[in-house]
């Protein structure tokens, strides 16, 4: 059904109403005060999809929840189980929406997790997983003589300090590690903050692309899947770098994706946040046009900070930037 049919609708001040309501589309109700905008929209439809929800409940979970009562309407068709929010019920945290007030956020979450299907953000395709030869291939398929390192994520956006961490890895015989980006041996102390998120990497071959470096390759990224949990990251060097995965990849265009997890899908998380506005939606910038009048001069106030300054670092300044 396309559309939720009201007949007869009395509720409050309702004067036997007749309606048809699109569904899912966003639907304004408007009118003047006391023209039975909330008796509508609150006291029948809400109360009626809530009503009816709780009722397809178990007896022992509708024992928590308060039945609310039947609305003075002939007949409400097409109707799903509802939910209300108060305009009062303000937040003044940017990251609260209505999937966060609501709840629904946390169990959209756990379906896109659960039974989502990843695609290639570029070409579309859906995303598969790759297998250890897969990786070596796309590494081979670089042109020869491209430098490149292939590294095991061991930590990922964790906090803590890691020191045993590094005192096991050096007994395995491994000696240089990537620490948020920086490159370090395991001979050396390596402090971190504990409060801190931390990413680390064991470096683990640094090599240049070529056929007959097959074996050793596949070796590396052999041992970088069996440390990084099904993860390689493979630098090229000057180019930036890849993240390969025996969980998601697109065979076409490279993409690879990590395993398909709630917080992927969390705004509150750095592993699903938007990288340019932190999850928030916004970004604050300095609009240049806000900063300079363009109808004053700089004696006439144009720059705030020297419109009546007598700060002599302020006047030097603007006499350096002149004569520059």
């Amino acid at each position: 059904m396309d559309r939720i049919i009201v007949r007869g609708a009395r509720e409050h001040n309702l004067k036997n109403i007749d309606l048809e309501i699109p569904r899912n589309k966003l639907v304004v109700i408007t009118g003047i005060s006391g023209s039975g905008k909330s008796s509508l929209a609150f006291d029948t439809l809400y109360a009626e999809g809530q009503r009816r929800y709780v009722e397809s409940l178990s007896a022992y979970a509708r024992q928590f929840l308060g039945l609310m009562q039947k609305p003075d309407v002939d007949l409400i068709e097409g109707l799903s189980p509802a939910i209300s929010i108060d305009q009062k019920a303000r937040s003044h945290n940017p990251r609260s929406t209505v999937g966060t007030v609501t709840e629904i956020h946390d169990y959209l979450r756990l379906l896109f997790a659960r039974i989502g299907k990843p695609h290639c953000p570029q070409c579309g395709r859906p995303i598969e997983r790759q297998t250890a030869q897969q990786i070596v291939d796309q590494i081979l398929a670089l042109p020869e003589g491209t430098a490149v390192q292939i590294m095991a994520p061991v930590v990922r956006g964790r906090k803590g300090e890691y020191k045993q961490l590094f005192e096991d890895l050096k007994k395995e015989g491994f000696v240089r590690v990537r620490v948020d980006g920086v490159l370090r041996t395991l001979f050396e102390e390596i402090e971190l903050d504990k409060n801190k998120r931390h990413d680390i990497e064991i470096v683990l071959d640094r090599i240049k692309v070529s056929p007959q470096k097959r074996g050793r390759i596949a070796d590396s990224v052999e041992t970088a899947l069996k440390w990084g949990q099904g993860l390689v990251i493979v630098e090229i060097v000057g180019e930036g770098e890849k993240l390969f995965s025996e969980h998601f990849a697109c065979p076409v265009c490279g993409v690879s994706l990590p395993e398909i997890e709630p917080r992927l899908f969390s705004f509150n998380s750095p592993f699903g946040a938007c990288p340019a506005c932190d999850g928030l939606g916004m970004r604050m910038v300095v609009d240049p046009e806000l900063v300079i009048d363009p109808r004053r001069s700089i004696r006439e106030g144009g720059i705030l900070p020297w419109a009546n300054s007598r700060s002599r670092w302020l006047s030097a300044l603007l006499e350096g930037v002149c004569k520059a």
